[in-house]
């Protein structure tokens, strides 16, 4: 069981690109899936979201990324 979780994913000059936790600060926003919300840029975008496995995560990490 996880108590507490943050997955953080930035881009190379230091932009969010997306983060997941389960931090208590958006009680207000009424999200169904509260504690657990998602971060999306740096526009403070927050979507309801999961507890995302570290598997998820680096698979959403690999599928933003191009490779040559």
């Amino acid at each position: 069981e996880r108590l507490l979780y943050v997955y953080q994913y930035m881009n190379d000059t230091q932009v969010l690109v997306f983060r997941y936790d389960n931090t208590g600060h958006h009680k207000k926003l009424n999200l169904p899936t509260y504690p657990h919300h998602k971060h999306v840029g740096t526009a403070d975008v927050v979507e309801s979201s999961t507890a995302p496995s570290l598997a998820d995560v680096l698979d959403e990490v690999m599928s933003t990324i191009e490779l040559p």
